[in-house]
Parts: structure tokens; sequence; C-alpha cells
């Protein structure tokens, strides 16, 4: 019985550290593609607000001032925004890791069911 504990904590630990390394890698891409689609928005609003400023008129020059302070505050809370989903992210996936460490008979529970309910909604549906 001993070793089935041990043998089922081991298997635990290996899940919780594939599951951590999904999470990262999932975080990952879909901070790449928001990065990627918000730098494209970005640039285009500069590059409009550099043809902008081109015009003489005192309110496009107004405007232009307006847009480019709009612009420096989206871009800081975005890199805001961003580290604080990062460090929240990591924070729950740590939190998670302790929790199976410490009570693995609660998690291969909690787990066993989790298994069933998708198992059986999954049955439903076929």
């Amino acid at each position: 019985m001993d070793t089935t504990a041990n043998e089922l904590g081991r298997a635990v630990r290996h899940d919780g550290k594939v599951a951590k390394g999904a999470a990262a890698d999932a975080a990952r891409r879909v901070r790449s593609a928001g990065n990627q689609e918000v730098n494209n928005l970005i640039a285009d609003v500069e590059d409009l607000v550099t043809r902008v400023g081109e015009a003489a008129d005192p309110e496009i020059a107004r405007l232009r001032e307006k847009v480019e302070r709009a612009l420096a505050t989206a871009k800081q809370a975005i890199a805001d925004g961003a580290d604080q989903v990062q460090r929240q992210a990591k924070d729950a996936v740590a939190a998670g890791d302790r929790y199976v460490r410490e009570q693995p008979w609660q998690a291969i529970g909690i787990a066993a069911l989790a298994g069933l309910a998708v198992g059986f909604l999954v049955s439903r549906r076929s």
C-alpha cells in the first residue's frame, strides 16, 4: 500500500509538472498573439498620427498631441497589464503545485471526479 501511495504521489507530481509546462506554453502563445495584434494597432495609429502631423491646422496639431499621449498611456497600461497577468498565472500555478504536493490524495480524488464528469459529458454528446 505504501509503494502504491508513493507511485501515485510521483505520478501526480509528474502530471503537475506537465500541466505547469502546458499552462506556461499556452500563456506564451496567447501573450505573443495578443502582443502582435496590439503592436500592429499601435503601429498603424502612430503611422496615421505621423501623416496627420504634416497638416498645419492648429486643431489637428492639438488632436495629434492628444492621440500621442493616449498612445503612450495605452502602451504603459498594456505593459503593466501583461506583467500583472503573468505574475497571477505564475502564482496560480505555484498554488496548484503546492496543493498537490501537500495533499496528493485529495488532488487524486479531484482529478478522478473531473475525469468522470468529462467522461460522462462526452458520452452523452455522442
